[in-house]
């Protein structure tokens, strides 16, 4: 075993690449389709309770959209709605 027990160990987290809204929302959308549910009906449920299991942990899913504040995920629905009303 290198070095001894008094030497300090360095341990570095490789950062994940930061994922938007809208690439969150794709995922959970389509891991939901894939598990048979309705995914507007799901993620809606989401939104408005706040509560993860609404989302399934299918293609971490659920831990994707948790990573993101509710209203953020609103914001994003919203802009993309009123975006593609030209």
């Amino acid at each position: 075993m290198p070095g001894s027990f008094d030497e300090t160990m360095r341990f570095k987290l490789e950062s994940q690449p930061t994922r938007s809204a809208h690439d969150i929302l794709i995922i959970v959308y389509n891991a939901l389709l894939e598990k048979g549910y309705d995914p507007i009906n799901q993620i809606v449920g989401y939104i408005i309770s706040g509560d993860p299991t609404y989302i399934t942990s299918h293609n971490n899913a659920r831990y994707l959209i948790r990573r993101m504040e509710r209203d953020e995920l609103l914001e994003e629905l919203v802009r993309f709605y009123v975006l593609n009303q030209k």
